[in-house]
Order: structure tokens, then sequence, then C-alpha cells
């Protein structure tokens, strides 16, 4: 992207009145975007279990298939792990060319499976002691790394995680979308079929409408939903923008930040199976933005490094709506053209109700603090006084991902 056509977006989409805008031109230096998938993935049925009888009891309505049940069927990545079919053509190729890794039983350390909370602890960052809500844990990257990074955020406002005395510029590249009718169109609709012989059967329909949304717990799930995702744009509007912010990162930025909603799948996250419905969905268009960010990014991929993590996971075991309910551990993706993939990385246990957090979520055996810290020691060679400025108290942990 030239630089007049990026301070046009800029302008167009009003980056707030104390950010910078940076000149164009791309660094060779080390470049890193977080995604944060809001709302709490079911990371359970991203990275699959298959060798594990207790995850196909768990959940006899939503499991993915195992390897070799035709399309429906998981992608075995090792003996033990196997990836969901949605990311067949997106995220299987670059696994393939050891481009993606995996990380299982990942999270913090909060219990409170409060989205909200949550979050907030993972975007602060500065462990269990301190509540500062203007020191998120990239800005205080940014402010270590002295003018060798430059920073953006891809969303509405600046995040938890980017907030502090480093100044960071936000650009919005795209809004979340509802599907939902509103009531007003809906009022305006039944009164243009008012005086027709169709008027009954528009009004019924609405009815039905909420009636079973209402029964089946919808009504409250979908507007959890929408509370969960803070704003953050859907799975299939990250598709619109991925390659965007892909080009913004080759050419102008160093350190990204995304968020991407409507996780917060209680009820009917599968249809026929694991492999089918409204999660294998969101997943196909996470999948696909994925790819077509590392597309956009050209040669400069080689220095990216892309993670995407999650608040928390969600249940082992299915509930009574198909679904899944708020957990505890999940999985991060890290994928880069750098990234030593191609392998599920650390700490990893064999599941029974006996290993689960509580008897109903994976555990944290990786926390997300030390995670990262590792990355980030790595990618830019910070001493431990660095990182523990960046994540106070953590123990980083080098998972040999870059």
């Amino acid at each position: 992207m030239h630089r007049r056509h990026f301070l046009q977006s800029a302008v167009a989409t009003c980056l707030l009145p104390s950010a910078r805008v940076w000149a164009a031109g791309g660094t060779a230096g080390p470049k890193f975007v977080l995604v944060f998938l809001r709302g709490a993935y079911d990371a359970t049925n991203v990275l699959v279990p298959y060798q594990s009888d207790f995850y196909y009891e768990a959940r006899p309505h939503i499991a993915v298939p195992r390897p070799g049940s035709g399309a429906d069927g998981a992608l075995p990545l090792d003996a033990d792990w196997a990836l969901h079919p949605a990311l067949r053509l997106s995220m299987l190729p670059l696994w393939q060319r050891k481009q993606l890794a995996f990380v299982p039983f990942a999270g913090t350390r909060d219990m409170t499976r409060s989205h909200f909370e949550t979050q907030d602890h993972i975007e602060l960052g500065q462990g269990p002691q301190t509540h500062d809500f203007n020191d998120g844990f990239l800005n205080r990257l940014v402010q270590q790394l002295h003018g060798r990074a430059r920073p953006i955020t891809f969303t509405a406002e600046v995040p938890l995680s980017l907030q502090g005395p480093a100044r960071i510029p936000n650009i919005v590249l795209n809004h979340p979308v509802r599907a939902q009718i509103a009531p007003q169109q809906q009022a305006k609709l039944e009164q243009m079929w008012r005086d027709t012989s169709q008027a009954g059967a528009v009004a019924e329909g609405f009815s039905v409408q909420s009636e079973v949304r209402h029964d089946m717990g919808m009504g409250r799930w979908a507007a959890e939903m929408r509370a969960a995702s803070r704003g953050a744009i859907n799975p299939g509007g990250f598709v619109s923008v991925a390659a965007r912010v892909g080009a913004l990162m080759r050419d102008s930025f160093d350190i990204g930040f995304i968020d991407v909603g409507g996780w917060d799948t209680h009820v009917y996250e599968a249809t026929a199976n694991g492999a089918q419905g409204q999660l294998a969905t969101k997943l196909a268009a996470l999948g696909d933005g994925l790819a077509a960010l590392a597309r956009a990014t050209g040669p400069a991929w080689r220095n990216l490094t892309v993670v995407v993590l999650s608040e928390f996971g969600r249940t082992f075991r299915e509930n009574g709506n198909r679904g899944t309910d708020h957990g505890h551990g999940t999985v991060y993706w890290v994928l880069g053209g750098s990234v030593r993939g191609g392998r599920i990385a650390g700490e990893q246990i064999a599941l029974s109700p006996t290993t689960l957090n509580q008897n109903r979520d994976y555990p944290v055996l990786s926390d997300y603090r030390d995670v990262l810290g590792g990355v980030f020691a790595r990618l830019w060679g910070l001493k431990a006084h660095e990182v523990g400025a960046v994540f106070p108290g953590a123990r980083p942990r080098d998972l040999g991902l870059v």
C-alpha cells in the first residue's frame, strides 16, 4: 500500500486524535500480529484429540469424526492430534510447510470463566496482583523496543493490551455485521403486509422465530455472544479485511492487533457432527482470513509471527443444546514464515476425567505470559529484565516456536 493511500484510509476511518501516522516503508526486522478470538472458541474441536475415546464419549453429537471418515473426517497432524476439516485448504498447507504450530493446554490462571474479566486479565498481562487499566502488555512491549517497532491496532478503539504511555494509532477496516432483523425493521415489514392475505403468515413467522429463539436460549446466548465480542468484527468480516491487514503489516507496521468475535457457542455449535455447523463456518472464515493475511505480506511473511488466542477454552463435554460452555485451558496458534511449525508444542497430558481441570475443562499447562514472553525474547532479543517489564513476575518459556 502506498503512503498516500494509507493516509487517505487513515483520515477516512478517523484515527484517534493522539495517534501518530507512521510513514510507509517496511522494515526487515521482526513483525508480530496478535489475533484475539473474543468469546472463547472451542479449541477442542479445532485441535482434535482423535485418539481419545473419552473425547467421543464426551461429545456424542458434536465431536469431529475420526480421520478416514470421508470429507467430514479430521485431518491427522501426528499420532494424537488432528485438525478440523474446515481448515483443510487454509491452515493445513501452512502446517505441511512447517509454518504453523499449536500450543494446547495454554491460557491464563484466571478461573472466573468470565469473558470480560479474563479478556482484561490477558490484555493487561500484569499477573494476578495488579490491575492498572492504562498499562497493557503490548504497550509495554512497544516501550521496551524503544522505537524499533511501529505499532497499529485494526480496531475502532485502542484495545486494553495497547493502552499505556506509548501512543498507538488505530484504523477501522470494517464493522461487525448483525444478521438478525432489528425490531424497527420487523415492525415496518409487518405493517407492509398488514392488509394483505399474507399478514397472518408474516406475523406468525416472526412469532415462531422469536419463540424458538427464546425457548432454545438463543435470545440470551446471542446477546451474550455480542457482549463477549466487545465490538470485534465477526469471522466473515475478518476475511474481507485480512489482506489489507497483511499489506499494512508488510509496508508500514511491525506490531499489530485485531480481534475477531462470535465464538461463544453455547447453542448448536455443530449440526450433524462437529465438522458441520456454525463453528465450522466460523473456522473456515478465520482460516481463509489468516491465509489471505499471509499471502498479502509477500516476502515480509518470513519476518511475521502471528499468534491466535482466546480468553479461555470451552467445556470438554457438550451441553444439552449441542454446544459448549465456558471452560479454562485452550489452544494457541502460532504461524509465520519463520515459525518452527509442523508440531504441537508445550506440555501435554492424556485426556481423562481425572486430568481435566475440575473434571470439565482443559487445564492450563502453559501460561500465556510465559509463552508470549518466550516468543518476544526470541523475536527481538529481549533480555530477562526487558521481558520482565512486559510481563512482571512471568517465567518466559522458549518453546522453540520461532
